[in-house]
């Protein structure tokens, strides 16, 4: 191709000089719109303002969140997602090096609770009382080294063998109504305005009765995983609502938990390593203090990296890498569909 009037030095820094404004002007859009971010219901409960999709299950209609609300949500606590949503912060450099720690969610400041470079899970941060609604936000970060993988890393929150082996209060976990058609999700999130969704469905949590006294809970949850064209990947969920509890599997109800806000935020940051954001803020219901509720939380999860990095780092490595592998080659057979979904 022929340059008329640039030569090749001046025309990267000119698309270098675009992309920094995008990025810029995307920022500052986001600051604008952070301070409202919680304003807007993520589901509706009058029937004709839901959006819904058909799951696996015949005559079963999962209700569709306002995207653009619940991914806001999660990019104002969490600066890795909002970095892994709007790219540009992968490979060396990238990662928490270039996150954006200025913008605070609603305004409130982060307390910090642990921060040392020297350790696996490098910061726990935390916010009280997040948005009056009782229970703590709270925020973990840890450096990963092995291949950046959201499917596999969200084994580790929705498969019972490995979530059992960091939580062992955990009963169940599964998903009872997978999408049926997952372009149906991709576009009614906005053609890849949050990356290609790659799973969602409804899921069930059980766990068992705490020695310190808890009795057993449960919580249905909409849940799903985001990739992105540079590697990152965005684990997500939220709970659903009362009037979706027909979506409840049969038995015995037990006292509902609640994930106010669950987010896991994957950024590659160089061939062979990732760093890795979760948020949460849950409620375990029941009347419960939560200062007696949060330090159990907030250990469960800090040893969850404990039990996951062996595995990226050399158990399950090769698994890793051959399912990567298996994916490009499955993903350059739908050129088509990846057209359709990511053209604006």
């Amino acid at each position: 191709m022929e340059m008329v009037s640039s030569s090749p030095r001046t025309s990267t820094s000119s698309r270098r000089g675009r992309s920094f404004c995008l990025r810029s002007m995307l920022m500052v859009a986001f600051h604008v719109a952070a301070s409202s971010a919680f304003s807007t219901p993520i589901f509706q409960e009058t029937a004709t303002l839901q959006r819904t999709a058909p799951s696996k299950t015949v005559g079963v209609e999962i209700e569709l969140p306002d995207f653009d609300e619940m991914f806001r949500r999660i990019q104002a606590v969490s600066p890795l997602a909002r970095l892994a949503v709007q790219g540009g912060g992968s490979g060396e450099g990238g990662g928490f090096g270039a996150v954006d720690d200025t913008i605070l969610p609603e305004g409130q400041k982060w307390k910090n609770l642990q921060k040392s470079k020297g350790k696996l899970v490098s910061q726990i941060d935390r916010i009280d009382n997040f948005q009056n609604l009782g229970p703590p936000l709270l925020r973990w970060r840890a450096s990963m080294k092995g291949p950046c993988h959201g499917m596999a890393f969200a084994d580790f929150i929705m498969n019972t063998d490995k979530r059992q082996m960091w939580d062992p209060q955990i009963e169940s976990v599964c998903e009872l109504y997978p999408i049926f058609d997952l372009d149906a999700a991709n576009i009614a999130m906005g053609f890849g305005k949050f990356g290609d969704c790659k799973k969602l469905g409804v899921g069930y949590t059980k766990t068992k009765a705490h020695p310190i006294g808890i009795s057993p809970r449960e919580q249905l949850t909409l849940c799903g995983i985001q990739e992105m064209h540079d590697g990152s990947a965005l684990i997500w969920g939220t709970e659903l609502e009362d009037w979706h509890d027909h979506l409840m599997p049969a038995g015995e109800r037990h006292a509902r938990a609640r994930s106010h806000l669950f987010s896991i935020a994957l950024v590659p940051t160089g061939e062979d390593s990732f760093d890795a954001e979760y948020s949460l803020q849950l409620d375990f219901g029941g009347n419960l203090p939560h200062w007696m509720t949060a330090p159990l939380v907030l250990d469960s999860v800090k040893s969850m990296f404990g039990v996951a990095q062996p595995f990226f780092e050399t158990d399950g490595s090769e698994e890793v890498q051959k399912r990567i592998m298996e994916e490009k080659i499955q993903g350059e057979k739908f050129v088509d569909r990846n057209s359709i979904l990511f053209t604006p």
